[in-house]
C-alpha cells in the first residue's frame, strides 16, 4: 500500500462527505427541520426521523445539532430528542450500504468522472443557492466513488504485500485491537463515515477479515460518540444531556454487539446467503452494521423515559432550577386553602428572580435572555398551576387570592420581559450627560421596599422626564440621529412601563399594601 494513496484516497472521501453534506443542507435542510420539529410526537415517531434526515443528509452530526437547537428552544422535549438520536444512529449505516452496493461495482470513469461533470455544471449555471447545493451534492457524490476507488487500490496493495487478515487471527486480542483501531480511526478523521468507508474497503479486499472488521465498525460507533461528546463539554445544559444521551445509546450498542459478536455474526453469515450478498464481505459488514444499531434502539427505546428522567437531573443549570416551581403540585389541586398557600410561597422566588435580572439590566452588559426566559417560564408555570385549579369549588377569599396572584405574575412577567429594553437603554445612555439617570433611579425603585416605594416613584418620573425632555432636544439640535433618538425614546418609555409593573407587584405582595394596585404615575 502506498501512504500517498490512502491518504489522498481519504482525503477526497472527507472531502466528498463533507459537499455531499453541505449541498444536500443547503437545497432541503429547512425542509428536514421542520420535518424534525413536526414529527416528533411519539418517540418511534422520532426514531423514524432520525433515521430519515440523516440517511438523506449523510451527518449525523447536523441532524444531531438540529436536534439540540430545538431542545434549547423548546420545541421538543429531552424524550423526543432521544427518540431522534436513536434514529440517527441507523441512518448513519446508509454510508455503509452506499459503499458495499454502489462503491465496488462499476467503472470509476463510467459514472463517478460524468457525476462530478455534471455537478459541476449545474452548481455554475444555477442562479438558486438552494438549486446550487444540488450540484455541489452531485459533484461530491461522484468525488465519494473516486475516493473510494483509491483508498481501495490502497487496501489491495497492503494484501498482496503482507497477506489476507493483517491484524492476525491467531492473536487472542485480536477483536480488541480491531475494536480500537476502528475507534482511534474515527476519533482520528473526526467522521464515522469515512471510518467505516476503511473499514469496509480494507475487508473487501482481505487485508482483515469479517470478525476483526465487525469488530472495528463497533469502535467506529463508540469513537464518533466520544467526538460528540467532546464537542458538547462547553456547550449548553441541552447539548450536553443529548450528547450524553449519544454516548450512552452507543455505548450500550457497542457493549451488547461485542459480546454477543460471535452470535451476531453467525446471523449476518444466514441473512447474507437468504439476501444474496454472501460473497460480497462490505455489504456483510453493512449489514452487520444496520443489525447491532437496530439492536441498540429496540433495547433503548423502552427505557427513554427513564433515560430522559436520569439525563434531567444532570448539567442543570441555574435558569432551569429557577425555571422549575418549587412549591406547586398537582395534588394540591383537590384542597384549596393548600394551593394557595403554595402559590404564595413561589411568588417570592418569582419576584426575587425578576428583581435581580432587572438590577443586572440596568448595571450589567451580561446577555440576559437565558435568565428572562426562566422567569418566563416560572410566571407561566405558576399561571397555569392556578388555570388548572377549580375557582367555582373554592371559598371566596381563596378565590379573590388566586385572582390577585395572577394579577402579580402578570405584572412580574412583564417586567422580565421589559428587562432587556432597560438593559439597551442603560448602555446606549451611559455616556449621554443625562441631568439625572432613569436607570439609576429605576435601580433605586427595584431596591425598595413597598413602605418606601412611593417617593422613590416620584424620583423616578421626574429623572423619566427629564431623560425625554434632553433626547428630543438632542434630536432637535441634530446631536442625536432622528432614528437613534426613537429607539432610545421607545426603551425609555419602556422602562418606565417596567417600573410600573414593579410597583404594582410589589405593593400587591406586600401586607402594607392595598388588595388592588395602584396605576401608578
Amino acid at each position: 500500500m502506498t501512504a500517498s494513496m490512502a491518504a489522498g484516497g481519504l482525503a477526497l472521501f472527507l472531502l466528498a462527505m463533507l459537499m455531499m453534506t453541505e449541498g444536500l443542507k443547503t437545497y432541503g435542510f429547512r425542509s428536514l427541520r421542520r420535518l424534525l420539529g413536526r414529527w416528533t410526537s411519539t418517540s418511534l415517531r422520532g426514531v423514524a426521523s432520525g433515521m430519515l434526515i440523516t440517511a438523506l443528509v449523510q451527518s449525523s452530526t447536523a441532524v444531531t445539532v438540529s436536534t439540540i437547537g430545538f431542545v434549547n428552544a423548546g420545541l421538543l422535549t429531552l424524550r423526543q430528542a432521544l427518540g431522534v438520536i436513536f434514529g440517527t444512529n441507523v441512518g448513519t449505516t446508509m454510508t455503509a450500504w452506499l459503499v458495499s452496493l454502489v462503491g465496488f461495482g462499476f467503472k470509476i470513469d463510467a459514472f463517478a468522472l460524468p457525476l462530478i461533470a455534471v455537478g459541476v455544471v449545474w452548481r455554475l449555471a444555477a442562479s438558486d443557492k438552494r438549486y446550487q447545493g444540488v450540484g455541489t451534492a452531485l459533484a461530491g457524490f461522484g468525488l465519494f466513488f473516486i475516493g473510494l476507488d483509491y483508498l481501495q487500490q490502497a487496501f489491495g496493495g497492503l494484501a498482496d504485500a503482507y497477506g489476507a487478515n493483517a491484524l492476525g487471527a491467531e492473536r487472542d486480542d485480536h477483536w480488541l485491537v480491531a475494536f480500537g483501531i476502528g475507534f482511534l480511526i474515527t476519533l482520528l478523521t473526526q467522521s464515522s463515515s469515512a471510518a467505516i468507508a476503511i473499514i469496509l474497503t480494507a475487508a473487501s479486499g482481505g487485508v482483515i477479515d469479517l470478525a476483526d472488521a465487525a469488530a472495528a465498525v463497533i469502535g467506529t460507533n463508540l469513537g464518533t460518540a466520544v467526538t460528540t461528546a467532546l464537542v458538547a463539554l462547553k456547550a449548553t445544559s441541552a447539548a450536553r444531556r443529548v450528547a450524553l444521551a449519544h454516548v450512552g445509546f452507543n455505548l450500550v450498542a457497542a457493549l451488547v454487539a461485542f459480546s454477543l459478536l460471535p452470535g451476531k455474526l453467525w446471523l449476518v453469515e444466514h441473512l447474507a446467503v437468504l439476501f444474496g450478498i454472501f460473497d460480497n464481505p462490505a455489504a456483510k459488514l453493512a449489514l452487520f452494521h444496520t443489525l447491532f444499531n437496530a439492536l441498540g434502539v429496540v433495547i433503548m427505546l423502552p427505557l427513554a423515559g427513564r433515560f430522559a428522567a436520569v439525563l434531567e437531573r444532570l448539567f442543570r443549570s441555574a435558569e432551569e432550577d429557577l425555571a422549575r416551581p418549587q412549591h406547586l403540585d398537582a395534588t394540591l389541586a383537590t384542597t384549596p386553602e393548600l394551593a394557595l398557600s403554595a402559590v404564595r410561597a413561589e411568588l417570592p422566588r418569582l419576584r426575587d428572580a425578576v428583581r435581580t435580572l432587572a438590577i443586572s439590566a440596568l448595571q450589567e452588559p451580561r446577555p440576559l435572555a437565558a435568565r428572562a426566559d426562566a422567569a418566563s417560564q416560572l410566571a407561566d408555570a405558576i399561571a397555569e398551576f392556578v388555570a388548572g385549579l377549580r375557582v367555582e369549588s373554592m371559598p371566596r377569599d381563596v378565590a379573590d387570592a388566586m385572582t390577585r396572584a395572577l394579577r402579580i405574575v402578570r405584572y412580574l412577567d412583564e417586567v422580565a420581559q421589559l428587562s432587556q429594553a432597560a438593559q439597551r437603554l442603560a448602555t446606549e445612555t451611559a455616556a449621554l450627560p443625562l441631568p439625572r439617570s432613569p436607570s439609576a433611579h429605576a435601580v433605586a425603585v427595584l431596591q425598595a421596599e413597598a413602605s418606601t416605594i412611593a417617593d422613590l416613584l416620584d424620583s423616578f418620573d421626574e429623572a423619566y422626564q427629564q431623560g425625554k425632555t434632553y433626547l428630543l432636544n438632542a434630536t432637535v439640535e441634530r446631536g442625536i440621529d432622528v432614528d437613534a433618538a426613537d429607539a432610545l425614546l421607545d426603551d425609555l418609555s419602556s422602562l418606565r412601563r417596567l417600573i410600573q409593573q414593579w410597583s404594582k407587584a410589589v405593593i400587591a405582595l406586600s401586607d402594607h399594601g392595598p388588595p388592588a394596585a395602584p396605576e401608578a404615575f
